[in-house]
C-alpha cells in the first residue's frame, strides 16, 4: 500500500514544555508486556554494523548509503558486518503522509520517489546481501498533530493521542504518545506496517530512555512485533535507563542504549568501563547493551554541531569537520577491546569509503570479533580509576580470554596472579595478544606494562 504524501511548507510553533518523567521504578509491576507474543529471536549475537550521525549528521544522502554498502558488501561481509543505518535526517520535517507518517526526503533520497519510499534503497542494500535500519523519533509529529490529520484504521485524530507536555528534551518535532487511548498503539501499529511495506530490518528508535517511557516502549515493540516481518529494535538513547528496567527492557528490545552520545572524548571511554561493568550481568543473546557507535574513521564529514565540538575539545566547526577520530590508537584499541569482551553491538560510525588502513585493521580482527561475538561468561575481575581487568571464555572451552586496561594518566607496571584470572598458577599457558600476535608462555604470574590509556587483550590457550 502506497499513502499520499502531503507537503506541508512551515511548522506551527510551540513555545514552552514541561519535561516528561514516564518511568516507574517498578518497570515490572506497570508493564502490559504479553508474554505470549516474546520478542523474535533477531539477534543471537551481538549485531554489528554501520550508523551515519558521526560522519553525517543529518546530511546524509542515497548516494553516500549506497557506497557504504558497497563497501561493506566488498569488504566486511565475510566478517560479519551486515547492518546499513540511517540515523535522524532522512525526512525534511515537511513530508508526511494523510496518516501523520513521515516520508523519506527525496532530494536526498531520489528513489524514494512516487510513493516507493525506502523500498528501492531496501531492495538495494538486500541486494547486496545486507540488512537496513533506519533511525525513528519517539512519538507522532507535531505537524500531523496541527492538521489533525487521521490515525490509520481509526476514527480518531492526532490532536486526540499527542501528549503536547511530553516531549523530547532536544527535539521538539514531535509530541509524545498517550498509549491509554485507544489510538495511541493504532499510530505505531501504522508506522510497523509501513516499515514492513519498505522491508526495513532495523529500526533505532530514539528518545525512548531518558526519561523512560514504558508506554511507548512497548507500543512500538508490539508493533514491530505484529508487522508480519523481522525487524531488529534497537532504543535510544540510555544515559539515564535505570537498572531497574533491565528487565523490562530486555523483553522490549534487542538492543538498549546504556549511555548518552559518545564521541572521541576520554573521560567518557573511561567512564565507560563503569557503565559496562554495571551492565554485564545483563548480557543476554536477543537482548544487548549497548556501548553506543564506535567513533572511528573518517568523521563528520559534513561539520560537527556546538554539542558535538564541546564533547571533542574543538575549537571550531572547521577544525573538526572530515578528520579521522580524535582517539589516540591506543584508545582506540581499547575502546574496541571493552566494546568486545562486554558483547557490546558494533556500530562503525565513520564513512567507510574513507577507511584509513588502521581504521580497517580495528575492524577485521578476526579474534577480537570472535570475542564480542561468541564468547561467554564475561565479567569483570578488577575495576576502578585506575585499572580494569576482564576475563571471558570462549564457547568451546579452548581459550581463556584476559582484557587489561590502564585508564589511568601514569604508566601502570602490573603483575596478575594467574589464579585471579580463573587460570591454574601451577600450569603453565600460551597467551596471545590479539593485536600484535605476539605469543608467550606465562606460569604463575603475568607482568605487562601499559602506557596511559592502553590495553592488553590476550587469547589463552587452556
Amino acid at each position: 500500500m502506497k499513502s499520499k504524501i502531503r507537503q506541508f511548507s512551515t511548522f506551527n510553533s510551540f513555545i514552552g514544555f514541561i519535561l516528561f518523567i514516564g518511568f516507574c521504578s517498578s518497570c515490572d509491576e506497570t508493564q502490559k508486556y504479553d508474554a505470549s507474543s516474546p520478542l523474535p529471536l533477531l539477534a543471537e549475537k551481538p549485531p554489528l554494523g554501520w550508523n551515519s550521525w558521526d560522519c553525517f549528521s543529518g546530511d546524509v544522502n542515497e548516494e553516500q548509503v549506497k557506497a557504504v554498502a558497497d563497501y561493506m558488501a566488498e569488504h566486511l561481509k565475510e566478517y560479519g558486518w551486515e547492518y546499513v543505518v540511517i540515523d535522524g535526517g532522512w525526512y525534511n520535517g515537511s513530508s508526511i503522509d494523510e496518516y501523520g507518517r513521515f516520508w523519506p526526503d527525496t532530494s536526498k533520497f531520489p528513489s524514494a520517489k512516487n510513493g516507493a519510499g525506502f523500498k528501492p534503497l531496501a531492495d538495494y542494500i538486500h541486494s547486496k546481501g545486507l540488512k537496513m535500519g533506519i533511525h525513528l523519533m519517539r512519538g507522532i509529529p507535531r505537524l500531523a498533530v496541527s492538521e489533525q490529520l487521521k490515525i490509520m484504521g481509526t476514527q480518531y485524530t492526532a490532536d486526540e493521542i499527542a501528549e503536547p507536555n511530553n516531549l523530547c528534551t532536544w527535539s521538539q518535532s514531535r509530541m509524545g504518545i498517550n498509549m491509554t487511548h485507544p489510538a495511541g498503539q493504532a499510530y505505531y501499529e501504522s508506522l510497523a506496517e509501513l516499515f514492513a511495506e519498505w522491508e526495513i530490518d532495523f529500526i533505532k528508535a530514539d528518545d525512548m530512555s531518558s526519561p523512560y517511557q514504558v508506554d511507548e516502549i512497548e507500543g512500538l515493540s508490539t508493533a514491530l512485533r505484529n508487522s508480519g516481518r523481522d525487524i531488529l529494535l534497537s532504543l535510544s538513547p540510555g544515559g539515564s535507563t535505570p537498572l531497574g528496567a533491565a528487565s523490562h527492557i530486555r523483553r522490549q528490545a534487542h538492543m538498549f542504549r546504556i549511555s548518552g552520545d559518545f564521541w572521541e572524548n576520554w573521560d567518557d571511554l573511561k567512564t565507560h568501563f563503569m557503565l559496562c561493568e554495571r551492565w554485564a550481568p545483563y548480557v543476554t543473546e536477543n537482548h544487548w547493551p549497548d556501548a553506543d557507535m564506535l567513533p572511528i574513521g573518517k568523521l563528520r564529514k559534513t561539520g560537527a554541531g556546538e554539542w558535538e565540538i564541546k564533547k571533542i575539545n574543538a575549537n571550531s566547526v572547521e577544525e573538526a569537520t572530515d578528520e579521522y577520530s580524535r582517539f589516540t590508537q591506543d584508545e582506540q584499541i581499547t575502546m574496541m577491546n571493552l566494546w568486545s569482551i562486554f558483547r557490546s553491538p558494533l556500530m562503525i560510525g565513520g564513512y567507510l569509503p574513507e577507511n584509513d588502513d588502521f581504521t580497517f585493521s580495528l575492524i577485521t580482527n578476526k579474534e577480537l570479533l570472535a570475542l564480542n561475538q561468541e564468547s561467554v561468561n564475561n565479567k569483570v575481575i578488577y575495576n576502578d580509576e585506575n585499572k580494569s581487568i576482564w576475563t571471558a571464555d570462549s564457547q568451546d572451552g579452548k581459550y581463556k580470554y584476559l582484557a587489561v586496561f590502564n585508564i589511568s594518566e601514569t604508566l601502570m607496571e602490573e603483575e596478575i596472579i594467574l589464579e585471579q584470572a580463573g587460570l591454574d598458577n601451577q600450569k603453565e599457558y600460551l597467551f596471545e595478544d590479539i593485536w600484535s600476535k605476539e605469543k608467550e608462555a606465562v606460569s604463575g604470574t603475568l607482568s605487562l606494562s601499559l602506557e596511559p590509556h592502553a590495553s592488553k587483550l590476550y587469547r589463552i590457550e587452556i
